[in-house]
């Protein structure tokens, strides 16, 4: 067995403590791991159909449990028929931002929700640097900013193929500069980001109440600014609303242009589901797609997770899609987000990341001001994202009695409603966890 296929084995026994063993042998049964690289994993899968559910919907898994094995980030590849041969070419070749390369500006659909952020990044794709910098696209999750980022770099890489690109989001923008501190790389890190032409950060918002990551960002984003560097970022936020980001850099964000992305009206997602479903083979007619557009209004990807379940129904069970098969479909997405649980230690993973602080003593008896406050807005972030007991939490936390875990949510709940800052804490914590499950 070659490496990868070892560490392929590695991942699914990880992703199968989050999803059912039916989920796993819908999508992975027939799937192979290509290559581990430094920074890279390649899967391949034979059929472009199970492609596009991996890469839409399991990603992040993937991506997690490679981060659990390796406290590293890896980029995630997912290969189908005709692609192999991609595996034999030197590695500069196709290699731009692997996996991406369906996010492009003729894929994406423009509607009066996002036509504003849509024109402006392709102002900054034409003509990097020369106008709106930075750009700065908000909006909630699930509305098109990564695509938009994305549709940047490949625009600017395909008219200006030398320019070095850096797409990097705002959680992992943190942990490198930890890494690179932590070994001495310091300098390598600043020449790396200041070095760009191109600096794309998403989720930008990660960066706020970091003392030394926004120190580094400041610097970068004068560097690139002055050398006129095209900058992007995206956020579930504009600068304003982010009070743990410091006055320099919220009066930095907002020097260009901001665009923000809000939900998709009936008619933007009525050619959503048409363009999906184009590109996916299949024919809807317009009374299922209105079907469609009616009840599902909260984000594209949700919309797209839709277009998908009924296409599985009609590869994996043979079903015809007819008003029934489009409505089992929008009812198994609701079910589907309502009924999948974080667990408590991915929501203990995910606390102790956003502190930089180790699972063992946020469990233990560590008195630690700042631990303390973290295995406290664990135990309340598992009392409300679970179906936990005070008891089953306590015992999660070295057999803390239930009283324990009582005084510590009532304390959350206080400092939510008096603290702001606190309680943007809290909100981005649960932002995270959330993504696991996406």
């Amino acid at each position: 067995m070659n490496p990868a296929a070892e560490i392929w084995e590695k991942i699914k026994t990880l992703m199968g403590a989050e999803m059912t063993a039916t989920t796993l042998n819908t999508w992975f049964d027939d799937a192979e791991a290509l290559a581990l690289e430094e920074d890279r994993f390649v899967l391949y899968t034979p059929t472009k159909f199970k492609r596009d559910i991996i890469a839409a919907r399991y990603i992040a898994p993937i991506q997690s449990a490679l981060h659990e094995l390796f406290s590293a980030n890896f980029q995630v590849t997912v290969l189908t028929e005709g692609e192999r041969e991609l595996m034999k070419k030197p590695a500069k070749q196709g290699s731009f931002l692997p996996g991406t390369e369906e996010y492009t500006f003729d894929r994406f659909v423009v509607g009066s929700s996002n036509k504003f952020a849509h024109a402006a990044a392709r102002k900054v794709a034409d003509n990097p640097g020369e106008s709106y910098n930075p750009l700065f696209i908000f909006g909630e999750s699930g509305l098109g900013k990564t695509h938009l980022l994305y549709a940047i770099a490949h625009t600017i890489h395909d008219n200006n193929p030398d320019f070095k690109i850096i797409y990097i989001k705002g959680d992992a923008f943190t942990n490198e500069l930890i890494n690179a501190i932590r070994e001495g790389r310091t300098q390598e890190f600043r020449d790396k980001y200041r070095g760009a032409d191109v600096f794309l950060m998403d989720d930008v918002q990660f960066i706020a109440g970091r003392d030394s990551t926004q120190e580094e960002m400041f610097h970068t984003f004068n560097v690139l600014y002055e050398l006129k560097k095209q900058i992007v970022f995206t956020s579930d936020r504009p600068p304003k609303e982010m009070l743990r980001l410091e006055d320099r850099l919220k009066t930095r964000f907002e020097w260009g242009l901001l665009a923000d992305i809000i939900p998709p009206d009936y008619e933007t997602r009525m050619a959503i589901i048409k363009n999906k479903a184009i590109r996916m083979g299949m024919e809807l007619p317009d009374f299922l797609i209105q079907l469609i557009a009616e009840n599902i209004t909260a984000n594209v990807r949700q919309i797209e997770g839709t277009v998908n379940k009924i296409m599985a129904y009609q590869d994996l069970i043979g079903d015809t899609v007819d008003k029934n098969t489009v409505i089992r479909a929008v009812k198994d997405i609701f079910k589907e987000k309502s009924d999948i649980l974080p667990t408590a230690d991915v929501i203990i993973e995910e606390v102790c990341k956003f502190y930089n602080i180790q699972p063992s003593y946020l469990r233990g008896q560590s008195r630690s001001k700042d631990i303390s406050l973290a295995r406290q807005i664990a135990m309340y972030q598992i009392r409300c994202m679970t179906n936990l007991s005070l008891k089953e939490i306590g015992k999660e936390f070295d057999n803390r009695d239930h009283s324990t875990v009582l005084n510590s949510i009532n304390r959350i709940e206080d400092l939510m409603k008096n603290d702001p800052i606190k309680a943007e804490i809290i909100k981005d914590i649960t932002t995270n966890i959330n993504a696991r499950y996406e």
